[in-house]
């Protein structure tokens, strides 16, 4: 079983990190004011999923808090993901492959409903670089687009809230559909050429 914006994206909180910060920088967000691709870019059965991802997480955080080790935030997150009816995995492997050959496997935290990853940390401070750098490369390992760090340690759960994207998915989905729109152009023309005959 292999298993609109930032307002949306977080639960249908503010995300205050990308406006300036109500609290200072928490958790892990954009350094440098960057923006990342909106969710109305990705495909909205994936953005519906890691919505229902962010709901039983919040409903985890509220019933809990901050304080509790990772395992324990893992057994609550699956237990609210099962009574959410969400799919997911947690002994999926992916492999890492080098100049064609596999090297190794990567194993995530949760692969949820065959369509994103989640990492769960709990631990003080920011999510940083190198966590970032880890759900990456277990999104390339798995071809999959997104992917969500969160860091239950946080006082509000959307302070360690992170999405994650794989660059190298999305560029090959966005020249795909660059290509269907060629064909479909093509065709358009053929067809329209061949009206007049």
């Amino acid at each position: 079983m292999h298993t609109k914006e930032n307002v949306m994206a977080y639960g249908g909180q503010r995300d205050h990190r990308r406006e300036g910060g109500r609290h200072g920088h928490h958790g892990g967000g954009h350094h440098g004011g960057r923006r990342g691709l909106p969710l109305s870019e990705l495909d909205p059965a994936l953005t519906e999923i890691s919505r229902k991802v962010i709901g039983c997480a919040i409903e985890v955080h509220k019933a809990m808090g901050p304080g509790y080790d990772r395992d324990t935030y893992m057994t609550a997150m699956q237990h609210e993901l099962k009574k959410q009816d969400v799919a997911y995995d947690t002994k999926a492997k992916f492999d890492v492959v080098y100049d064609g050959k596999k090297i190794g496997s990567v194993t995530p935290d949760l692969y949820l409903g065959e369509r994103f990853l989640l990492m769960v940390i709990a631990r003080p401070g920011e999510i940083g670089g190198w966590e970032r750098s880890v759900l990456r490369a277990q999104l390339r390992s798995a071809d999959l687009e997104l992917g969500l760090i969160m860091n239950f340690a946080e006082r509000r759960l959307t302070d360690g809230l992170v999405r994650v994207l794989n660059p190298d998915k999305l560029n090959l989905n966005r020249r795909d559909e660059e290509e269907d729109d060629e064909d479909l152009e093509d065709d358009d023309d053929e067809e329209y050429e061949d009206d007049e005959d």
